[in-house]
């Protein structure tokens, strides 16, 4: 079983958490907590994956993630 790496953004709005994969399209989710959108991403991704490996599609990778400070 091969493991990929990928980026993960969880953003909290008025209904709760959403979730989503900038690498691939498409893929979201949200919850009523962070942990929970977060098991629903990872979720997500898994059935995502699935889908490509099965349709020949290439998967796309993160090597890392920088948080990034900018000030105004």
């Amino acid at each position: 079983m091969k493991s990929y790496r990928f980026s993960v953004v969880i953003e909290k709005d008025e209904d709760g958490y959403s979730a989503f994969c900038p690498e691939l399209q498409g893929c979201y989710t949200d919850g009523d907590t962070c942990g929970e959108a977060l098991e629903k991403i990872e979720d997500a991704i898994s059935l995502h994956i699935k889908d490509r490996l099965e349709s020949g599609e290439e998967i796309p990778e993160t090597e890392f993630v920088t948080p990034l400070e900018v000030a105004v």
